[in-house]
């Protein structure tokens, strides 16, 4: 019976071979990169020097797409987890793995890493084929300028910290309709009707809400009135790790 013990490898190989067997992800994923790279290069073809995008920060220009994108990877998130409990395979991962809880910190592991890499390779190859069309304009730049590698790698880190969120609402809410909606409200609306708030502190809580947070990892120049890439980094993975820990301890006491 030794060889065949749950051990957390297994575990995160099930999650694996779960994650890249099912349509949805590889739909999923090649929508968000055809997303960023078709947006970010038609950015690049239509860009004249002086236009009303001269003032924009070269990454945030070039990777306006992931604003589209990530919709696509936070909805992946939820599917991971909110849709197991839609088709009723939820039950068979349960029963395999009767602890429950290593199952959705495989699902955290293998979504978190699948989508960072998959983000991450599509930043990069949208920068350089725009660049190839902001060559000899104002947005042209390079990998080595201040602030744009930390920008690349933080956009993509903030996009997969989205979409970490979103699976540990999948988890906590048990459906894919409740979970979406809980995250365009959590991510979207609340934080515009803080701001609507008359009361000062509003302005930094909401520079922390993920949204917020996500601006100051995509820009490589200083955001104003944003918190530091560093700060906006870590309240990204406070959001992700609050929302999985409630998520885990919920699925420890409820049926499923």
């Amino acid at each position: 019976m030794t060889g065949y013990r749950i051990t957390p490898a297994r575990v995160v190989r099930a999650e694996w071979h779960k994650l890249w067997t099912v349509r949805s992800t590889w739909i999923t994923l090649l929508t968000a990169a055809a997303l960023t790279l078709g947006i970010g290069v038609t950015m690049g073809a239509t860009y004249e020097s002086g236009g009303n995008d001269s003032d924009m920060d070269v990454v945030v220009l070039t990777l306006i797409g992931f604003q589209l994108a990530q919709i696509a990877i936070a909805v992946l998130g939820i599917l991971v987890t909110a849709g197991e409990y839609s088709n009723g395979m939820i039950r068979a991962s349960m029963t395999a793995v009767p602890r429950r809880q290593p199952v959705l910190w495989s699902k955290a592991v293998v979504f978190g890493a699948a989508s960072f890499a998959v983000i991450l390779v599509t930043a990069l190859v949208t920068f350089f084929a725009a660049q190839i069309f902001f060559s000899g304009t104002d947005q042209a730049a390079s990998l080595g300028d201040p602030g744009v590698i930390r920008a690349v790698v933080g956009s993509a880190a903030g996009v997969a910290l989205l979409g970490m969120i979103a699976l540990g609402l999948g988890a906590l809410v048990r459906s894919v309709p409740g979970a979406i909606g809980a995250f365009i409200g959590v991510v979207l609306v609340l934080p515009q009707v803080l701001t609507m708030l008359p009361y000062d502190v509003m302005e930094d809580v909401v520079r922390h809400f993920p949204a917020g947070a996500l601006t100051s990892l995509n820009s490589a120049q200083p955001v104003p009135d944003a918190a530091s890439p560093g700060v906006g980094l870590l309240s990204l993975v406070l959001w992700a790790a609050g929302v999985l820990v409630a998520a885990a301890l919920l699925l420890r006491r409820r049926d499923v």
